[in-house]
């Protein structure tokens, strides 16, 4: 499979989805991005805007398993990660796969759960694997984690994701609400409620997913636009308005993420666009902002955007 080839199969995968799910379509392919760069993705957004739909229906269309936790206060590590019971039988103990294990997890209202239960979600997302009673577990290939939340409560009964945690999510995005033409389709369909709902379609298997996965750990980077990464991570840390800028992981995720936005393009190298593209997903929750910024009501995108106009754009010297 060559660049070509895999952005077609992309674009029939971000087509099937589209079919399910009413946003935008920018917003399909940064979180497809995510899942080819094998990282994990964060959906803030407010509820009824299609979030759990669009998580069943990307694993659909990738041809992956689903699975759905719905976060609460009293969900106890185990609930997630699985538990060890004794078999009578054979006089054992049995270890039971809990929801962790499927390919795409649909991690709801992460926010609601208690911060244990929430770390127990690190290792699986960092080293794709998890740990019971001193046991290492394999999760399931290829693995990962959408979890969403809703940016409206971050008051009781919520617990905010601590920054270590933020920082595991390759991408932060939302899907907003629908424009006018949108939310007309939304009624057309909903009165046309004896008739089969629209769904996306299979377009690729677990095997052809890892294909376009490590297609694109050979897509070409100029060493010029390595350094313009470089520069906008540097830009966000020498900003006199975040206490904590892009860590070194978040460099490597912007590195990555650019990646899949070339192969997506067809492209079997970067451009800078590709960075510019990805960046604030990639970066801006990364961001800790003084307290004066928050104050002022700062957003961390505005600080993104900054950076980027000051920081100069390279000149690839090849044909797009």
């Amino acid at each position: 499979m060559n660049p070509s080839e895999a952005s077609r199969r992309c674009t029939d995968v971000l087509d099937a989805i589209s079919n399910a799910v009413i946003t935008e379509r920018e917003t399909l392919r940064t979180i497809l991005s995510g899942v080819l760069a094998k990282g994990n993705v964060l959906l803030e957004d407010v509820p009824g805007t299609g979030k759990t739909l669009t998580a069943q229906s990307m694993a659909t269309a990738l041809g992956l398993s689903f699975s759905r936790i719905q976060f609460t206060p009293d969900l106890l590590p185990s609930d997630v990660t699985g538990t060890e019971v004794f078999d009578e039988q054979s006089r054992e103990f049995e270890f039971n796969r809990g929801p962790l294990f499927a390919n795409v997890v649909l991690a709801d209202e992460i926010n609601r759960a208690s911060p244990k239960t929430q770390a127990a979600l690190l290792e699986a997302m960092e080293e794709e694997q998890v740990t019971v009673n001193g046991e290492t577990h394999q999760l399931p290939q290829p693995f990962v984690v959408i979890a969403t939340q809703n940016p409206v409560e971050d008051g009781q009964g919520t617990f905010p994701l601590p920054e270590a945690q933020k920082d595991r999510f390759l991408v932060k995005t939302s899907l907003g609400y629908p424009d006018e033409k949108g939310e007309l389709e939304l009624l057309e369909r909903r009165d046309a409620r004896h008739d089969r709902a629209p769904s996306a379609q299979r377009q690729l298997d677990p095997t052809e997913l890892q294909q376009i996965q490590s297609l694109v750990e050979r897509i070409e980077f100029d060493r010029d636009v390595k350094s313009y990464v470089v520069d906008i991570a540097r830009g966000t840390r020498e900003d006199p308005r975040t206490q904590v800028g892009v860590s070194p992981r978040g460099t490597q995720r912007l590195f990555e993420t650019a990646r899949t936005r070339a192969l997506l393009e067809g492209r079997d190298f970067v451009v800078p666009d590709d960075v510019k593209a990805v960046v604030r997903p990639v970066v801006a929750h990364r961001l800790v902002l003084t307290a004066d910024a928050r104050v002022d009501a700062v957003g961390r995108d505005d600080i993104v955007e900054d950076v980027l106009s000051e920081v100069s754009v390279p000149t690839v010297k090849r044909a797009k």
